[in-house]
């Protein structure tokens, strides 16, 4: 099972790109790695958000426009909002189930 924190999933696929004695090997660390960090980012990113960041300071530090930091994590924020979704359906099932 891996790891579930992306910084988790970070170190635990660079120490098997550093092992690995095979090219397939370290492609496949290699794209694990690139996933934990993509997940990290967008993470935070959406973190940024809710702390009140604007997309056009998050733009900046990536050297794109409001509108192109916007585009680059769109998918990001629904993926938040989706998983958002899904907690808050969740909390609601007990509070159903027990309703008469």
């Amino acid at each position: 099972m891996a790891p579930r924190s992306p910084v988790k999933r970070i170190f635990a696929a660079l120490g098997a790109f550093d092992v690995a004695d095979r090219p397939m090997s370290r492609l496949d660390a290699a794209r694990r790695l690139r996933e934990a960090a993509e997940e990290l980012e967008a993470a935070q990113v959406e973190a940024a958000r809710k702390a009140g960041a604007t997309w056009l300071e998050i733009g900046e530090c990536y050297g794109l426009t409001k509108q192109g930091a916007q585009q680059r994590f769109r998918a990001a924020r629904k993926q938040a909002e989706a998983a958002d979704a899904a907690a808050r359906s969740k909390k609601a099932e007990p509070a159903a189930r027990m309703a008469p």
